[in-house]
């Protein structure tokens, strides 16, 4: 039996001459490993430009919850692209955030509130017309707060920044993960930046990069196992 889900393509793995596995974040069933066969044969309507990171799909599959790899009759895109495959900043943006989302999302529990704002994130990168250098800062605060560990904006006037609790505090902590005030005070301007004013987000490239070792070390602390990420150092070098 065929059920029809939409997903998000985390990542691909060849698996022997012509198959491919596919992790795909679905709408349906959280996160799911799927086998896809014949991919790129002459006669197949299954390619790989399908399962490029971030495209967003509709698809025809099997749901066997006891089985770790799951079957696809039919994919097609839910959502062309009309950027992101073509602009080098867009297209490693959205190579890193897939392979971040990859390493995070384990569970298979199926959660609309997350998949629609990916969705909804994804399309906004592809659809921007002006700078995204500040966009995989502000989402990955933003999908924090899906993550349950969102920063604690009610006291973002003080000067340090708890990575290990998410609060601002007045004095350093009794640990040695957070912020300093010049940091901290960074930190607390994306909090307050969202994808329709990222633009007004003005850093430098070591700013930027500062950030984003931050919040990287921020997501360290709260999701197990997240480390080693391999596209990081590719998008630190991205706005040189």
């Amino acid at each position: 039996m065929y059920i029809n889900t939409s997903g998000i393509i985390l990542h691909n793995l060849k698996y022997g001459d012509s198959s491919t596995i596919i992790t795909v974040y679905t709408l349906g069933f959280g996160r799911v490993s799927y086998l896809v066969h014949g991919v790129n044969k002459k006669k197949s309507t299954t390619r790989l430009a399908f399962f490029q990171p971030l495209s967003v799909v509709e698809m025809e599959v099997t749901h066997q919850p006891a089985k770790e790899l799951q079957y696809i009759k039919e994919i097609r895109l839910n959502y062309v692209f009309t950027s992101i495959p073509y602009n080098p900043i867009k297209n490693s943006i959205a190579l890193f955030l897939s392979e971040v989302l990859y390493r995070i999302l384990r569970q298979v529990e199926v959660d609309e509130r997350l998949y629609y704002f990916l969705k909804n994130s994804i399309e906004t990168l592809d659809s921007s017309t002006g700078s995204v250098s500040n966009f995989h800062l502000i989402f990955l605060i933003q999908l924090s707060r899906y993550l349950g560990f969102e920063p604690n904006r009610e006291e973002n006037n003080h000067l340090y920044f708890d990575l290990l609790n998410g609060v601002f505090q007045k004095e350093k902590p009794h640990h040695l993960h957070y912020l300093l005030p010049e940091d901290a005070a960074l930190f607390e301007q994306c909090l307050q930046t969202d994808f329709d004013t990222m633009q007004h987000l003005k850093l430098t490239r070591q700013q930027r990069v500062q950030l984003l070792e931050n919040l990287v070390d921020y997501y360290k602390l709260h999701v197990p196992n997240f480390h080693g990420l391999k596209s990081l150092e590719v998008l630190q070098n991205l706005f040189d």
